[in-house]
């Protein structure tokens, strides 16, 4: 049976869940999994040239707005979106443990929505020499687009601790814009 080409009915640049094809039967030997290093240098190097041609505040800021654009995708298709709050925790928690991704915690939940959460074992920077700086900008964005599509709240979430500034785990402050 012939496929129609996926790329034919917008540009291949524009993001579709589907897309990411169905992994299982296409890395039949392979499998799922990918090592952190593959992740880190697929990450860190397009974080150094979007760097280099943009300045690193904007590429933080790409880096955050894809970020979003996958926790949205990701929580779509990935979590109950319709759970009470501590099952949908739950479930993030189990997910992102399960897909390796890290272990987090919810440290603080306030009535206004600000929330504070942990992750340990981070995968885009656990283990990286210090640098006294935090640099999670893609997690960010990827908790941001989380939050936003269970509760219909925009958030701005901004790493306050990073495993690179010293810290053990990551920790993210968010709190409801607009």
């Amino acid at each position: 049976m012939l496929m129609g080409n996926i790329f034919m009915s917008e540009p291949h640049h524009v993001f579709k869940w589907e897309n990411l094809g169905d992994i299982v039967t296409g890395r039949e030997n392979l499998g799922t999994d990918v090592p952190v290093i593959v992740y880190r240098l697929l990450e860190y190097t397009m974080n150094h040239v979007l760097s280099e041609k943009y300045g690193v505040e904007e590429a933080d800021d790409l880096f955050r707005q894809a970020g979003f654009l996958a926790g949205k995708e990701f929580a779509k298709h990935m979590l109950p979106l319709d759970a009470e709050m501590c099952g949908f925790i739950s479930a993030l928690q189990n997910v992102l443990k399960d897909l390796k991704i890290g272990i987090l915690r919810v440290e603080s939940l306030e009535d206004d929505g600000e929330i504070t959460l942990t992750v340990a074992e981070d995968l885009d920077c656990s283990g990286l020499p210090p640098t006294n700086e935090v640099v999670c900008s893609y997690d960010e964005g990827f908790l941001s687009g989380i939050l936003e599509q269970y509760t219909g709240k925009k958030y701005n979430v901004r790493e306050v601790d990073c495993w690179s500034s010293g810290a053990r785990a990551c920790r993210f402050n968010g709190k409801v814009v607009g």
